[in-house]
């Protein structure tokens, strides 16, 4: 495995090359954005369930599966998305916060991740503007993606992930932020839209997740790390 130290001095130098558009399959993602003018993307809890519910369906769970899951169950809404076929996307983390979204995509055939963004941001900005009663982008040009490719990479960046509601003085611990999928790793909570198997590998088991994800971020001082990439997010 790459020492840590010698990855953070190799993804520094080059993170202003990296944001891809030419999507693979096979290709895990870093996929994240924000609010247009840096405005709250989620408002309530019905806000975050409206994506996640969206988010289920583009990537083939049923409406049941969904609804039977108390953060994925859909709002009292007309839901303006179409089911997919299962299989074509894997989401291996995700982190919500108020004004932007993060999450860890692979593609696993030839259909682009940037239909499937497309797909879930859009019923979602309808539904945003017809609750709030407004018109316009709600999200902030395109969404960034950077290629995952090196497990350290993946490492980090899925501390990075998680740890964003503690970054942000959110909640003191990821445990106590509902809207991540860092319970469905560590506390074998089962959100259907999750395909946490990969994980669990990366790091071994559930307790090497919790026990790496909290080291990498200390060790690694992620609020000081410049993250070129993220900066305007975050």
């Amino acid at each position: 495995m790459v020492p840590i130290g010698f990855f953070l001095l190799w993804y520094n130098n080059d993170v202003n090359n990296r944001d891809y558009k030419n999507f693979a399959k096979g290709g895990i993602y870093h996929i994240y954005n924000r609010g247009n003018n840096k405005e709250l993307v989620f408002r309530d809890e019905q806000d975050y369930r409206a994506f996640l519910f969206r988010m289920g369906l583009a990537l083939g769970v049923s409406k049941e599966s969904l609804n039977n899951f108390e953060l994925t169950r859909a709002p009292r809404s007309r839901i303006r998305i179409t089911e997919s076929p299962a299989n074509l996307f894997k989401l291996h983390s995700f982190c919500l916060m108020p004004n932007h979204f993060h999450l860890l995509i692979e593609q696993c055939e030839e259909l682009p991740i940037s239909k499937l963004i497309s797909k879930i941001c859009t019923s979602f900005s309808k539904f945003i503007n017809l609750k709030y009663k407004r018109v316009g982008h709600v999200f902030q040009d395109e969404f960034k993606a950077v290629l995952m490719e090196t497990n350290p990479q993946l490492m980090l960046f899925t501390s990075y992930i998680h740890m964003n509601p503690v970054k942000d003085d959110l909640e003191n611990s990821p445990e106590k932020y509902k809207w991540s999928s860092y319970n469905d790793i560590a506390h074998s909570r089962d959100n259907p839209i999750l395909y946490k198997d990969f994980m669990l590998s990366l790091f071994d088991n559930s307790r090497g997740f919790i026990r790496e994800t909290n080291k990498l971020y200390h060790k690694t001082n992620l609020p000081m790390v410049p993250f070129d990439m993220l900066a305007d997010v975050v």
